[in-house]
């Protein structure tokens, strides 16, 4: 099974490494579902910062000097055209030749942000050594968590915002894409800003370099930010009655909007605030979450399908239950899965994750142009409309199942 993961990683890798701009710099932003590129199509910060973050994630783990170039080749990218040097932080869209589009402040691409430079300072710190690290990027790791920390935090209910203006003033239309709810909370930058507190954290413990600036930085330490997050999950976003998470919230953490199920974002969560609890080496703490865990995970079987797949999410006020398969989810299914299984010998989850990864391998990819089907339909029917590349189409979710599944069946 770890030579299939480790095969697969290579073939979604070998697609972003031919979607680089040789024109322009950095990656091209659009490649239809047909596999048509679109060469002058915008970048959006997210698709940077998630290439930015496989692309060091995958060096790490395989040491090709490949996948450092082209790690590096992404963090100039962001350097030179998306950080906002009069305001701070960074844009959330750029044109093809680099000039911003878009310049308002989500929260959440601020975290990806975040998340992918603290894999490529690893990523660098593994090559130079332990004491080195690039000052640059280790600048605007520091830059970037005081900006989510001063102007996205909200001190009086706690937990973060969802967006603010390019110079961080309020924002009447917060939501972040056009199917999300416009409430001014939400479980998915929670969720994002959570993956990337933990990956700052472990930098941190293995990075003394980046130590020091924080030891300058004036606000709270992220350990104390990722206490408050994992709370909130526990106390808040986590629905005690159904043990789903729920997705969007007014100020003073009330539910709002739409009453949805994301079985995805359930089974993510399940094996992200795991990592997010062992980075932080608190036993007690862990006591307490692990049991959610497993109840989280469980709650989500309720997406699971009989050709292995998982469902996006269901209405629960319209009773419609999404019968598209998509690709997120399904990665995050197999890691999900495999988390239970790894952690308590839970055989049926093992179940779960072999059989999403073998409908996966029978639907999912696209062996004529590379990557992954943006989806499938719920006869097995692949999605050749939406991207393969685009603003929300990366190479994240599915090149991370690779490397967790790579690294979890090293460890069993």
């Amino acid at each position: 099974m770890n030579c299939e993961f480790s095969s697969e990683l290579s073939r979604i890798l070998s697609f972003w490494l031919r979607m680089q701009d040789c024109e322009h710099g950095g990656y091209y932003g659009r490649m239809r579902g047909d596999g048509t590129l679109v060469p002058d199509a915008p970048k959006g910060g997210i698709l940077n910062a998630r290439i930015l973050w496989s692309f060091s994630a995958a060096y790490r783990l395989t040491r090709q000097p490949e996948y450092l170039r082209a790690a590096i080749r992404a963090e100039e990218y962001i350097m030179r055209y998306f950080v906002d040097r009069e305001y701070g932080g960074t844009y959330w869209e750029v044109d093809c030749l680099g000039r911003p589009v878009d310049r308002h402040k989500q929260f959440y691409a601020q975290a990806f942000m975040l998340y992918g430079l603290t894999e490529f300072l690893l990523a660098t710190r593994d090559e130079c050594g332990m004491e080195e690290m690039n000052e640059e990027a280790g600048r605007l790791v520091v830059s970037l968590y005081e900006l989510i920390e001063r102007y996205g935090h909200d001190p009086l209910y706690g937990g973060y915002i969802e967006a603010c203006t390019e110079d961080w003033g309020v924002m009447e239309v917060m939501c972040l894409s056009a199917v999300d709810d416009n409430q001014p909370k939400s479980q998915n930058t929670h969720l994002h800003i959570l993956e990337a507190y933990t990956n700052l954290i472990r930098c941190l413990n293995e990075c003394p370099a980046l130590q020091a600036f924080f030891s300058m930085a004036s606000l709270r330490h992220p350990v104390e930010a990722q206490r408050e997050l994992i709370g909130l999950f526990c106390d808040h976003i986590l629905n005690a009655d159904t043990m789903h998470l729920d997705l969007f919230f007014t100020m003073d953490w009330g539910r709002a909007g739409h009453q949805r199920e994301s079985y995805g974002h359930d089974i993510e969560c399940s094996w992200l605030i795991h990592e997010a609890v062992l980075v932080l080496r608190d036993e007690a703490l862990l006591q307490r979450v692990q049991p959610i865990v497993r109840a989280v995970a469980r709650a989500a079987e309720a997406g699971l399908n009989n050709d292995g797949s998982m469902t996006h999410e269901a209405n629960l006020d319209t009773h419609y239950r999404e019968p598209d398969r998509h690709w997120w989810v399904q990665a995050e299914t197999v890691v999900g899965y495999y988390n239970i299984y790894q952690r308590w010998a839970d055989e049926q989850a093992l179940e779960h994750a072999l059989g999403c990864w073998h409908y996966i391998k029978t639907h999912l990819l696209d062996d004529c142009h590379g990557e992954w089907y943006w989806s499938c339909d719920e006869w097995g029917n692949p999605n050749v409309h939406d991207d393969l590349a685009g603003f929300w189409k990366c190479p994240y979710h599915n090149s991370r199942m690779c490397i967790e599944m790579i690294r979890r069946t090293r460890e069993q």
